[in-house]
């Protein structure tokens, strides 16, 4: 069956997850600022009559942000998302949703106990018909309207507050591509005024806890729409690749052989309409992204900066980065030093862990590479490489996660950049999910990776590996009390024997003359022992 015959097969409407509950996209409840919409097995705000949830008031965090943002009052996204609803679905038990109508990541069924465990792998492992039904995937989100969100078009200023609603429909592909977009766009100030060092995706603690729950939500989504509950991301392996391998007709899209910074008229993403991309003329405009066509796909791989990006990352810099044992450190953004996480962004270098934003590694350097549409920050979710390439990024937190055993205490509770803190609300996400939520292993969230269900050995080696990694961090005090503790040996070992040589020297005194041969015995058998 071709792509396109399975694609028009499957274009079935059914709910998505995104930003702005189209329920609550209303003068109604903006002026309310309560987003609490009815289940539709009960008819009940947030399923409260089936004990899934109830409409509370939002607890925001009140922990102390880092110095990067010195505003307040200017951004809709500050607390979010408390300028729009003050009051939301809080659901009960293994309920999840912006009406608690669905299951928490990892379980499923009619009352959400039913564990489920689905594993992702890497996208050279499926099999011919397993790809094209996942290209058909992509390209079915891509033409499919989401039902039950709506994107903002405007500011909460200029909905007037709320009384003059500015929203639209889009498709589910580009749902994600503008919640992307929202989450790093710049801070609109007003005339031409912006605010560039703000991003509650990147460059900051949640940047992989908000990629995780993009993909589990991006997941969720395809599962939905093509009612294939089995579906997981593939990834690719991008460690030590010459170039490319994914950018072939057969895959993601091969080079156009006329234009290099187009895609093969053989792939259909070359068909493909990116949203989101021109940021500097939203900025002149004070504007935000109406998701608006903006011509196709750009990828030139290769072709990029040598300077800044050499080549792909390597095994080596993996490994390096996973040996860190600091999630985060100092002022927490792009200039930490020895930060796990910012090593794996990219900002730090993947062989020494010093900041250094001259130059672009692992994660950045591979969005460097593609050249193009990926290489922009708020555009980059355009091509449908992303979804791959984060996959992977995740694996290798996941990795980190396993090896290092972090308690939730490690991620940091204040002082990181606005947005970032462990208790702060990720934007634009709705239902509402805090950063620390996802600070913890993959398969408590239900899912795994192919290339990590490991052996039991060496399972058993990475349960001692942070136990290791412990012992090396002291060993000059074990070193020490070693010594210390052969010193004392050797001195309590030579009183001994010095008491012992005396008492030989003078038991021939002190034992009486005459005794029974039974005591005698009983009293060598104790000297001699």
């Amino acid at each position: 069956m071709s792509l396109f015959a399975m694609g028009f097969l499957l274009v079935i409407l059914q709910p998505s997850t995104g930003q702005f509950p189209r329920a609550c996209a209303n003068t109604q409840s903006l002026l309310a600022k309560e987003c609490c919409p009815p289940w539709d097995g009960d008819g009940s705000p947030c399923g409260e009559l089936s004990g899934r949830g109830s409409c509370e008031n939002i607890l925001l965090s009140l922990a102390p942000l880092g110095p990067q943002f010195p505003f307040s009052g200017v951004d809709d996204r500050e607390d979010w998302p408390s300028v729009f609803y003050n009051r939301t679905c809080q659901c009960q038990g293994n309920f999840m949703g912006f009406n608690c109508g669905e299951c928490k990541f990892g379980f499923s069924g009619q009352n959400c106990t039913e564990r489920r465990l689905r594993t992702r792998r890497n996208i050279f492992q499926l099999t011919t018909r397993e790809k094209d039904k996942f290209l058909a995937y992509l390209n079915l989100a891509k033409n499919t309207p989401s039902e039950d969100y709506v994107i903002a078009t405007g500011t909460h200023t200029q909905m007037n507050n709320g009384s003059n609603p500015m929203f639209r429909n889009i498709n589910v592909y580009d749902l994600f591509v503008w919640m992307h977009y929202y989450a790093s766009r710049d801070t609109l100030l007003g005339g031409l005024n912006v605010w560039r060092d703000i991003d509650f995706a990147h460059e900051a603690p949640g940047f992989l806890p908000w990629h995780r729950v993009f993909l589990l939500m991006w997941e969720r989504e395809i599962q939905k729409i093509t009612g294939d509950e089995n579906f997981t991301i593939p990834y690719w392996d991008w460690r030590d690749a010459e170039d490319c391998v994914v950018c072939t007709d057969e895959y993601m899209g091969g080079r156009h052989p006329t234009n290099p910074n187009l895609l093969s008229p053989a792939s259909f993403f070359s068909s493909w309409q990116v949203i989101c991309t021109r940021s500097e003329e939203y900025n002149s405009q004070q504007a935000l992204c109406n998701a608006t066509s903006e011509g196709p796909i750009l990828r030139n791989p290769g072709n990029n900066d040598k300077s800044r990006t050499p080549r792909l990352p390597s095994s080596a810099e993996v490994e390096f980065c996973l040996s860190l044992t600091q999630y985060e450190s100092g002022p927490m953004d792009k200039m930490a030093n020895y930060s796990f996480r910012n090593t794996l962004e990219g900002f730090a270098d993947p062989r020494t862990a010093i900041s250094n934003i001259s130059q672009s590694g692992l994660h950045n350097a591979l969005h460097i590479y593609m050249n193009g549409s990926m290489s922009q920050v708020q555009g980059s979710a355009n091509d449908p490489i992303f979804v791959l390439h984060h996959a992977f990024v995740d694996s290798i937190f996941e990795r980190w996660l396993r090896r290092h055993r972090p308690m939730l205490e490690v991620y940091p509770a204040a002082n990181a950049p606005i947005g970032h803190n462990r208790e702060n609300y990720m934007v634009p996400f709705i239902p509402l999910y805090r950063n620390g939520e996802f600070f913890k292993p993959s398969r408590e969230l239900g899912y795994d990776y192919e290339y990590l269900q490991e052996p039991a050995l060496d399972s058993f080696q990475e349960f001692l590996i942070p136990y290791l990694e412990q012992a090396r961090q002291i060993w000059a005090w074990l070193l020490g009390a070693a010594v210390i503790g052969g010193i004392i040996t050797a001195v309590l070992t030579g009183l001994i024997l010095a008491c012992r040589k005396k008492r030989r020297g003078t038991s021939s005194e002190i034992q009486p003359l005459l005794i029974e041969s039974e005591d005698y015995n009983n009293i060598s058998y104790q000297s001699n022992f």
